[in-house]
């Protein structure tokens, strides 16, 4: 039996993340199973940006603790945490492309934690027949094989996502977590790239955690919602189980943010 096979792949207990004075998560307890789909929804400024980099080990607990894979991440010296994040892809709201690299040196570079600096450097410059072919394989999972020379900035935005998609694809993951990937694009194709990520996720048996601020695109797609305010979990049910009010409440305006918004 695997660590992907044990009841829950990640374990927060208490887990709270402070930036100054700011609480950006506060006493978080959640699990995830393995193979879970999972969608994050709350206002901006809520902590869901904070609670996936916790998920992804890219940023550790001010206190309490986060466990992935059965590992507690506060333990974990370098290396390890490198094994770890191996396993973890993400696509952050910003995509975080290389504007001027050509598409398949983009998608190469999602095995950088898998291997050396040289190494990566070398693959992404000097491909080889067998890597060029596994790029192309994933590009056209992801309906864009024929950007695979392409440079990135040439792109339009909904192909620039998918080229982001795919390089997490490459990377071979367990587990893939997606920062309101769908916020820079119209409806349909918002749509469209949740329908991927989800199919890949239930074809590739991969634990998918999306926040997304479109409650549609939530509910249709995700068995599981957490709701987060103010870096507190406010609710964590099935999709079908959650009433109309509690996504009211969830984005309702306080008076202080009225204020600040000139209201």
């Amino acid at each position: 039996m695997t660590d992907t096979d044990q009841t829950s792949l990640f374990e927060l207990d208490g887990a709270t993340v402070r930036y100054g004075t700011l609480e950006a998560v506060s006493a978080v307890a959640l699990s995830v199973r393995p193979g879970e789909r999972v969608g994050l929804v709350g206002p901006s400024g809520a902590g869901k940006t904070t609670l996936l980099r916790l998920l992804g080990a890219a940023a550790r607990p001010t206190a309490g603790r986060v466990c992935a894979f059965g590992q507690d991440i506060a333990s974990l010296g370098p290396a390890e945490l490198r094994a770890l994040r191996s396993r973890i892809a993400t696509v952050p709201q910003h995509l975080a492309l290389v504007p001027n690299l050509r598409v398949i040196r983009n998608v190469l570079l999602g095995r950088l934690g898998r291997q050396s600096l040289p190494g990566s450097v070398r693959a992404a410059l000097m491909p080889g027949r067998e890597r060029t072919l596994a790029v192309h394989a994933v590009l056209e999972r992801v309906g864009i094989a024929d950007k695979l020379y392409q440079r990135t900035d040439k792109l339009s935005g909904g192909q620039q996502q998918r080229v982001a998609v795919a390089r997490a694809l490459y990377q071979q993951p367990d587990v893939l977590l997606a920062d309101e990937p769908v916020s820079s694009v119209d409806p349909a194709r918002a749509r469209s790239l949740v329908e991927l990520l989800d199919g890949i996720a239930q074809e590739g048996g991969l634990t998918l955690v999306m926040s997304l601020h479109n409650l549609e695109l939530a509910r249709a797609y995700f068995p599981r919602l957490v709701g987060m305010r103010a870096g507190k979990v406010v609710f964590d049910l099935p999709a079908d189980d959650i009433r109309e009010a509690q996504f009211e409440s969830l984005y309702a305006l306080d008076d202080q943010e009225l204020v600040a918004d000139g209201a």
